[in-house]
């Protein structure tokens, strides 16, 4: 199978390359810059260079292409916005994808999109879910919840290091999920032909709020968390200031999600059906404990071998 892989660079989409490449795919990767994705080149992986926003640099990436799977997304260093690069250059990919005949479309979308009009990432979301839909191609869809690998920066480097833990809101429970069990249902949905013109959830085994992380956290690293929480009104101000100056547009996009994140409402759903229908097992799916427990364990004990311990226990003796 020939797969090329769109936002190959990013958190994801570097994992479904290494999926892809493990399992013998012949994958191609749409980068805008071949130097700085000279890694994916080193694992195995043919580049070309090409940019969603630019329409006419898409064709020749997709010749001879039997599956697309798209996980670019705009980010906040990426030049222009998230319109340009989440919808229209989404709109411009998947019309290419068409004209080139290609076997198979397989989009990360968000879970709930459709309930959140007024965050613009989810009406995008929804937005290009519906165009898919409509444009022709054999697709699937898989909506997420949120990565594990985000978890680190968000909560368990911030514990470590005695910083504060900023939680939002009602600190809505998330399902959330490992990259790479992410991409193992990616490169799945080219090879199972019953996932054609289908829309799945992929998440975690359960949902997970800030705080019950939080004291996970504290449990495995052995240390008080200085937890603050950010009224979800602090952010909307931020939001609506932000809106005032053109180079605040995308930061008052991102903190919209803020929206979603203070909701309460769950990011979860059933999984055991798209377990089924995916031929995949469920038990070779990552918890968040289990990926937790993992990286506390290697951090504790880098930090043993630096005598982190000895010298906090010294300073709490020479207090």
């Amino acid at each position: 199978m020939s797969l090329l892989v769109v936002g190959a660079t990013g958190t994801l989409g570097r994992q479904v390359v290494r999926r892809a490449l493990d399992e013998g795919q012949t994958v191609r990767c749409l980068v805008r810059s071949p130097r700085k994705a000279a890694f994916l080149r080193e694992w195995g992986a043919d580049l070309v260079k090409a940019d969603l926003c630019e329409p006419a640099t898409l064709p020749f990436a997709l010749e001879g292409i039997q599956t697309v799977i798209d996980a670019a997304t705009h980010r906040p260093t990426d030049p222009g916005s998230i319109w340009e690069v989440d919808w229209q250059g989404k709109v411009a990919l998947i019309q290419a994808a068409k004209a080139a005949g290609v076997d198979r479309f397989v989009f990360f979308s968000i879970l709930n999109a459709s309930q959140y009009p007024k965050v613009p990432m989810m009406e995008i979301k929804a937005c290009t879910e519906a165009f898919i839909q409509e444009a022709g191609l054999n697709y699937t869809i898989l909506q997420l919840g949120g990565f594990l690998q985000g978890l680190i920066s968000q909560y368990a480097i911030p514990i470590l290091e005695k910083q504060t833990v900023w939680v939002t809101g009602e600190a809505t429970p998330i399902a959330y999920m490992n990259t790479q069990d992410i991409a193992r249902f990616a490169v799945r949905a080219a090879q199972v032909p019953a996932t054609a013109q289908g829309t799945f959830p992929v998440v975690g085994t359960r949902a997970w709020d800030g705080y019950e992380i939080i004291r996970l956290c504290e449990r495995l690293s052995g240390q008080n968390a200085k937890v603050a929480r950010l009224p979800i009104e602090t952010l909307r101000v931020a939001q609506t200031a932000a809106r005032f100056f053109e180079w605040g547009w995308n930061l008052a996009d991102r903190l919209a999600f803020s929206e979603v994140l203070a909701s309460g409402q769950p990011l979860m759903a059933n999984m055991d059906p798209v377990y089924e229908k995916f031929g995949l097992n469920p038990q070779e799916t990552t918890t968040l404990e289990s990926y937790m427990e993992e990286y506390f364990g290697r951090m504790m004990k880098k930090l043993k071998q630096l005598g982190y311990g000895k010298e906090e226990k010294k300073r709490k003796m020479n207090f």
